[in-house]
């Protein structure tokens, strides 16, 4: 018999290890495809014509038609991943899941690891930051803190285990990395 974890202390309803690790499989992916794609599609709406990949959008000729198009493209990514957050946030506090909680905890591991490439390469919301004059950390560390501040609201509102923190978030760390190793080795155009 499969282990299962609790959607709630107090409701009988169970999802297992397995289900639950299929559920965060759909968020990561998701979570970027989404990320990406709303790159992509600001960039075509500009009049570039994009490539997008599993975890990048870019104008394929890698020129933009104007440069504040690179601003504009740039923070459309980090829009949509914050726009995921706050909608499933609601959703969660709406009506608890824990098969919600991966689709949350996703956009907060993927910004956090986007302000933390910012020291290697400016990342999205290091290269908005640059472009605006506010520095390459400061957006990076409003995102994130505004998105540990959902992810955190809904842990304690919840009840959600230090368990379940846990394993959510491990699970997302490795499917996400494999994900974008996955990028890299194999670069797939999607659109």
């Amino acid at each position: 018999m499969p282990q299962t974890l609790q959607i709630q202390p107090t409701e009988a309803q169970q999802i297992s290890w397995v289900k639950y690790t299929l559920i965060t499989l759909l968020a990561v992916v998701f979570t970027w495809l989404f990320h990406e794609f709303m790159h992509w599609l600001t960039g075509e709406a500009l009049g570039n014509n994009m490539v997008m990949t599993i975890n990048s959008g870019y104008p394929e000729s890698r020129q933009y038609v104007s440069p504040w198009h690179a601003t504009v493209v740039s923070a459309a990514g980090p829009i949509a991943t914050l726009v995921q957050a706050i909608v499933i946030y609601s959703l969660i506090k709406i009506r608890y899941n824990l098969a919600l909680f991966p689709f949350l905890l996703t956009c907060l591991y993927m910004r956090t690891i986007a302000g933390f490439l910012n020291f290697i390469n400016p990342n999205d919301e290091g290269r908005v930051g640059v472009d605006l004059g506010v520095g390459k950390f400061t957006l990076s560390i409003l995102v994130v803190a505004f998105l540990f501040y959902l992810t955190y609201k809904a842990i304690s509102n919840n009840g959600i285990s230090r368990k379940e923190v846990i394993i959510t978030t491990l699970v997302v760390m490795f499917l996400s990395s494999v994900l974008v190793l996955f990028d890299q080795a194999v670069k797939i155009t999607i659109l």
